[in-house]
């Protein structure tokens, strides 16, 4: 059984109520079925009677996917009159994190929250969560149905915390057009640090830029994956807590080199952290290659608005670095703990709901993530997409190409959100011209390992 954190301050009151309750309901029960037998009527009065289970999902989605999120909700809660599920837009993921940690001691907080991928270790040491896994061994759930390296992420010590939801991974974004235009063969985009680099020697004529990256902290978890290289120490935080920081080991110090190289040589452009920037340097044909979530890739393609043809590739790595692959990014599902066993379970069912192929196919249509589901891609919607966006098929193939290792199924650490950015800062610093890229990196790790073994102190073992 799911404990029942609410009733320590009502218990007594809430059980000597349930119990009235139960009375009264058995008494009318077996009145009226004594006055008239054989009558379906009853039945039907008791039942209208039954208040369907009341949830209340957290969610971060704005825009299409705050729209795809609530026709989920008024799908599910169309067939599912028992259960009735509502979307509630919290804000970015920060912010709703916040929230929920200001909800703690109190029954004000959701049913299931969203929370992004990064926030994972934070939840789990809470102690405000029942893991999935719960739910998925009393179930016999077949997980082997979803996607083993989206699942690996949210699998730690050998137990499914949360369910994933919606998810992506970065690809190279590149114009077809602008590449035949400088001798680069539209067919075979770059797939190391070193050909990105020609390639945008060759895009960035006349002291134009030729490609940029946005300063983005996840972007460098990414380039640390691709070489097969674990971001913190401990496997990687999963063989038991990270305690240190290896951003400034051989992988980091080689991708900020690298980086700022190609600023310094005026070949790449330093657009800030926003990717929205870059998006739109990329789309306005001002620059031949960016980086950019899978999620985004509708968005692209649209923004080309058939001025050029767009193509994608895999997130480049060290010709030196023969394998790696990408960390799965995005949210998963969390069932909190202080809600009634009635509530979880609702809450697990419409999750189940949620991992089906119909609903995942339609999820991925509508919003551009992964389906987390294999058997979704089996569904005639998302063939007709995956035909109508044929550059998605890049970020299908390089998830499944990661090989299975720590360092793709990525870091975990409590303080992830304030180290992505510190990260970002000690980027700046280096692309700015402020500090050298094994100075500023050594820093940022230190950093990083205090804040580490601050939030270690507070987690009760």
């Amino acid at each position: 059984m799911v404990k029942v954190f609410r009733l320590k301050k009502r218990g007594t009151f809430a059980l000597m109520l349930a119990a009235l309750m139960l009375v009264i309901s058995a008494c009318g029960t077996k009145a009226d079925t004594s006055s008239t037998p054989a009558s379906g009527g009853q039945a039907d009065a008791a039942a209208a009677t039954t208040e369907p289970v009341q949830l209340n999902w957290w969610h971060s989605m704005s825009g299409a996917g705050e729209k795809a999120i609530n026709q989920l909700a008024s799908d599910f809660n169309a067939s599912h009159p028992d259960i009735q599920v509502k979307a509630i837009y919290q804000g970015k993921y920060d912010e709703s994190l916040n929230k929920l940690k200001a909800s703690m001691g109190s029954d004000s907080g959701p049913d299931i929250i969203q929370v992004y991928e990064i926030g994972s270790k934070f939840m789990i040491d809470s102690g405000m969560i029942t893991p999935v896994q719960q739910f998925i061994d009393k179930d016999n759930f077949d997980l082997s149905q979803l996607e083993p390296n989206i699942i690996r992420y949210y699998t730690i010590d050998g137990k499914l915390n949360a369910m994933p939801f919606n998810t992506s991974n970065p690809i190279l974004y590149y114009n077809k057009d602008m590449f035949k235009a400088a001798g680069l063969d539209p067919e075979n985009p770059p797939k190391t640090y070193e050909e990105f680099e020609q390639a945008a020697k060759a895009l960035g004529k006349d002291g134009k830029p030729g490609a940029s990256m946005a300063i983005y902290g996840w972007f460098m978890e990414q380039f640390f994956a691709n070489q097969n290289a674990d971001y913190v120490n401990n496997g990687n935080g999963r063989d038991s807590a990270a305690t240190e920081s290896l951003l400034n080991s051989e992988a980091g110090v080689k991708t900020l080199s690298w980086w700022k190289k190609m600023i310094d040589e005026k070949t790449v452009s330093n657009l800030g952290r926003s990717t929205d920037d870059t998006t739109a340097a990329f789309t306005a044909q001002q620059i031949g290659m960016t980086l950019d979530s899978t999620a985004g890739l509708r968005k692209i393609v649209e923004g080309s608005g058939g001025k050029f043809e767009l193509g994608t590739g895999f997130l480049p790595r060290p010709a030196d670095a023969k394998e790696g692959g990408v960390v799965v990014g995005g949210a998963s599902l969390y069932i909190m703990n202080n809600k009634s066993d009635a509530q979880q379970q609702a809450a697990w069912e419409f999750i189940k709901y949620l991992a089906t192929p119909e609903v995942q196919a339609n999820w991925s249509v509508a919003t551009g993530y992964f389906p987390i589901t294999t058997a979704a891609y089996d569904q005639q919607v998302l063939k007709d997409n995956m035909a109508k966006y044929p550059q998605f098929q890049t970020a299908v193939d390089q998830l499944h190409a990661s090989v299975d290792s720590t360092a793709t199924s990525g870091a975990v650490m409590g303080v992830f959100p304030e180290a992505r950015q510190i990260v970002e800062g000690a980027i700046e610093t280096v692309l700015n011209g402020q500090g050298e890229p094994q100075e500023a990196l050594d820093a940022a790790a230190k950093q990083i390992t205090d804040k580490i073994a601050q939030y270690n102190s507070t987690v009760k073992k």
